[in-house]
């Protein structure tokens, strides 16, 4: 079938579109092409050197288009290119000789290159065509042989010319539309109608190549459906027919194909609606089977999926998917029976697809990962990750804390955290109580960076994907421009927003240093000031709560700061709008923007610009992992250049209690924090607690925790952490300060003293009547802090967060004689001679 060619980076968007419609693409650009592949199911060829071959086709190109094999790269995979200057030195016979004898039996293709003489004339391209359809490449049939016009325009006749010899013409893209793609389609791939009225039958099929039904198309309709990207076939009785456009009942056109006869054409769609039979099924053949009809039933029972079913447990609780699919995974390991296997494969597969759909991953997705995988030449060695390698465990070897059963509390079951005793630990099971969880930072970093190429390399279009894709809203645009319509609050929240705003103003505002400029010595005059940074991107997340108080903690001291461009990103509600609230506090904090995305494609957006997002120098904000591995790639990345805050993880609180504390208050702050999340980090610290003390504690955690909406997530949380029963204060800062807490808050007694003893916290809470809620809402501190234990190195978001400091340095006459011996004799000692010079060349202009 003919291959269009992209050769410009400036193709206008909708050629690109409809030349990925066909079964091959081939680009000159070869990153332009490595990009396409990662989000196309189009076999894509590039133009390469053949030492460049065997790392491009890893990178999941189909075949690599070379000027001579290289026999370190799989024959199938190469195709070799004949130039037309070499077929107009040597003769247009003796080429295709050389080519017979050459090239064919090592490539899996022969592009050659012929004036439109020589493919009019036909017979020597149809000799090498011959040639090649003799010899077979493995599973993909013989070689393929496709020819290039040099030196003229393709026409319809020559197309034809090339398909009667039995190649594929390569036409580049934008011809093709000069063209029209229907008219070059028919002419060049010969097709042609085995029908009285002209029609050509065509199958339609799904995602995975199911068939739905049989229908008819011509030119007319070829060209609509290509337009418009839809199913567009031509009626026998109503003539133009776009399928589904009164019922619903849409197709994507995901690719088209043309049988071996070239007598039939193939539709490959992605079926909206009822089905695709007027009966309102999916196929005019009969249900689904197999894995196709899996991924239709979990995707419908994600939707529709009774409260309180075991599907709807599925979707609803990570941990046990987590858990069944492990579960799957050891009971297919371990069987030997082909019965035994095909049944706990199929098992797997169900919890694996449940796993995908509520990702938002199709069976579609999943194929063209495979697809991507299988097209490598370069083969991992195979071996297993360390963790699944059973290893013998020494007989003396204690079980590790953090290897311990924990388990979610089930609904009745008291939930509480675990408790441990700090003299009744061995040194490495202290150690491991400081550790937070692993994340598998590679496996997350492998999600993220697909996402993060996709927005750098299509902007808005990726970004309305991603967000479709994953928070399921469909948007008309990306971005919200200043000036905001506000919509009207309840007042006790408008009067809230406005007292949380003027409190962390007012302390924000009182960070602001003055400029410092010291004389170092007579005539040496140093100085720095601060500049804001001009143009800074907030993400503010949504997902699981409503979040104004991270809008306002980011969008405050970038506000005070002066920064000149403030964009905010946060996740759309179902509708498409942003939140209310978060609203009023971007026109509050003067934002010029508000991105409606979230995760990894807010921060992309960001960093990179598109075409509607401002691109920022900075981004800040708290998130989840794919949010954090998105701003670590950004700031890693050169061409971004862009900055970040600080790494982030899941929100924790450390609290210090004794005899003196009030157990209610000690258990609302644990909880304030476990609400967070499942992976929320909990520490109670008890010192020098009696049982009864301590029961107390746990008494009122579970009481709070079953009186709160959230108690699904706290019965996650809480099991997952521990209070840790010390002796004295100065054991618990000592732990506290190891373990580096986002939240530290201090119950105990005279707690005012003690906080000269942290050395480690994003922010402190001293005693009984500072929650951690205030901090985080209205008391004016900032609730946007280092976790992970990052408070070791990282402050949390301040003024300074927003300000750049610049150094000048002034020196007179003198200065420059009292200081230039110093500057030259160091300049000397580090071999500079330029340094040195700069200096000297002044000071034999003063003698």
């Amino acid at each position: 079938m003919l291959v269009p060619k992209i050769s410009s980076r400036t193709v206008d968007p909708k050629l690109l579109q409809q030349a990925a419609l066909f079964p091959t693409v081939l680009y000159t650009d070869a990153q332009q092409a490595i990009q396409a592949s990662g989000t196309c199911d189009t076999a894509v060829w590039a133009d390469a050197r053949a030492t460049d071959a065997k790392d491009l086709l890893n990178s999941g190109l189909t075949m690599a288009v070379v000027s001579a094999a290289d026999s370190a790269v799989d024959a199938s995979r190469i195709a070799v290119r004949i130039p037309a200057d070499t077929v107009a030195r040597q003769g247009l016979n003796a080429a295709i000789d050389a080519a017979i004898a050459e090239t064919v039996d090592c490539a899996g293709a022969v592009v050659v290159g012929l004036t439109a003489e020589q493919i009019a004339e036909g017979v020597q391209l149809a000799r090498l065509c011959g040639a090649a359809s003799a010899k077979i490449v493995g599973a993909d049939g013989p070689v393929r042989v496709l020819a290039e016009l040099s030196g003229g325009t393709w026409t319809e006749d020559l197309l034809r010319s090339v398909a009667c010899a039995g190649a594929d013409p390569v036409v580049d893209v934008e011809q093709l539309g000069e063209l029209g793609m229907a008219a070059a389609i028919f002419a060049g791939s010969g097709l042609a109608s085995d029908r009285d009225d002209g029609l050509v039958t065509t199958v339609v099929v799904d995602e995975q190549r199911v068939c739905l039904g049989v229908v008819y198309s011509n030119q007319k309709s070829l060209q609509a459906a290509l337009e418009c990207g839809e199913g567009v076939y031509w009626s026998r009785k109503r003539g133009l027919w776009h399928k589904g456009l009164t019922s619903g009942a849409t197709q994507t056109l995901l690719g088209i194909s043309i049988d071996c006869d070239a007598d039939a054409l193939c539709f490959r769609v992605q079926q909206h609606g009822a089905g695709f039979c007027h009966r309102s099924v999916r196929s005019c053949f009969g249900p689904a089977s197999g894995l196709s009809q899996l991924a239709q039933v979990v995707a419908e029972r994600r939707e529709k999926a009774p409260e309180g079913s075991y599907t709807k447990r599925l979707f609803d609780d990570a941990q046990l998917l987590r858990a069944k699919l492990l579960e799957e995974a050891t009971e297919l390991a371990d069987a030997t029976t082909s019965e035994d296997v095909a049944f706990e494969a199929a098992d797997l597969l169900y919890f694996a697809m449940v796993k995908c759909a509520a990702h938002g991953v199709s069976l579609r997705d999943v194929e063209h990962s495979l697809n991507h995988k299988h097209r490598k030449v370069v083969r991992r060695p195979g071996n297993a990750k360390p963790q699944f390698v059973s290893k013998p465990r020494a007989a003396t070897e204690r079980t590790s804390i953090l290897s311990a059963d924990i388990r979610p509390a089930a609904p009745g079951e008291q939930i509480r955290m675990r408790v441990f005793a700090s003299n009744d630990l061995s040194p490495a099971e202290s150690t491991a109580l400081l550790q937070r969880p692993i994340i598998d930072s590679e496996e997350i970093m492998g999600r993220v960076r697909p996402i993060v190429d996709a927005v750098r390399a299509n902007g808005d279009a990726a970004v309305l994907e991603l967000t479709a894709k994953f928070d399921r809203v469909k948007l008309d645009r990306v971005v919200e421009k200043a000036p905001f319509e506000v919509p009207s609050l309840p007042a006790d929240v408008r009067a809230a927003i406005d007292q949380a705003y003027a409190n962390v103003h007012k302390f924000h505002s009182a960070q602001l240093g003055s400029d410092t400029c010291v004389e170092t010595m007579p005539g040496v005059k140093c100085a720095r000031f601060s500049r804001a940074i001009e143009r800074v991107g907030l993400y503010v997340p949504g997902g699981t709560a409503v979040l104004p108080s991270s809008a306002l903690m980011l969008g405050v001291p970038a506000q005070v700061a002066g920064c000149r461009e403030i964009v905010l990103a946060t996740p759309p509600r179902a509708d498409g709008t942003v939140v209310p609230e978060v609203l009023y506090v971007a026109h509050k904090v003067g934002a010029s923007a508000i991105v409606k995305a979230g995760g990894a494609q807010a921060i992309a957006a960001m960093a990179y610009g598109t075409e509607t997002v401002p691109k920022v120098d900075k981004i800040c904000g708290p998130g989840n992992q794919y949010v954090t591995a998105a701003k670590m790639l950004a700031q890693n990345d050169t061409a971004a250049m862009v900055s970040i805050d600080m790494p982030a993880g899941p929100s924790e609180v450390l609290v210090i209690a004794d005899a003196t504390s009030n157990p209610a208050y000690v258990a609302s702050d644990l909880l304030s924090q476990a609400e967070h999340g499942p992976d929320s980090q909990v520490v109670l610290l008890a010192v020098a607690l009696t049982d009864v003390q301590l029961a107390a504690i746990e008494n009122e955690v579970h009481t709070q925790a079953s009186r709160l909406p959230r108690v699904d997530i706290v019965r996650q949380s809480i099991p997952k952490s521990f209070c840790l029963r010390v002796s004295s204060m100065q054991e618990a800062m000592q732990f506290s300060n190891a373990y580096g807490p986002e939240h530290l808050i201090l119950h105990n007694d005279r707690a005012a003293d003690y906080v000269a003893d942290v050395v480690n916290a994003g922010s402190v809470f001293v005693g009984p009547y500072s929650p951690e809620s205030c901090g985080d809402y209205a008391s004016g501190t900032n609730h946007t802090l280092p976790t992970y234990g990052f408070s070791k190195m990282y402050s949390g978001v301040n003024t300074g967060t927003f300000l750049k400091h610049i150094t000048s340095q002034e020196l007179t006459r003198e200065g420059l004689a009292n200081i230039g011996q110093t500057v030259m004799t160091l300049a000397e000692v580090e071999e500079l001679e330029a340094h040195r010079n700069a200096v000297a060349i002044r000071l034999r202009d003063m003698e």
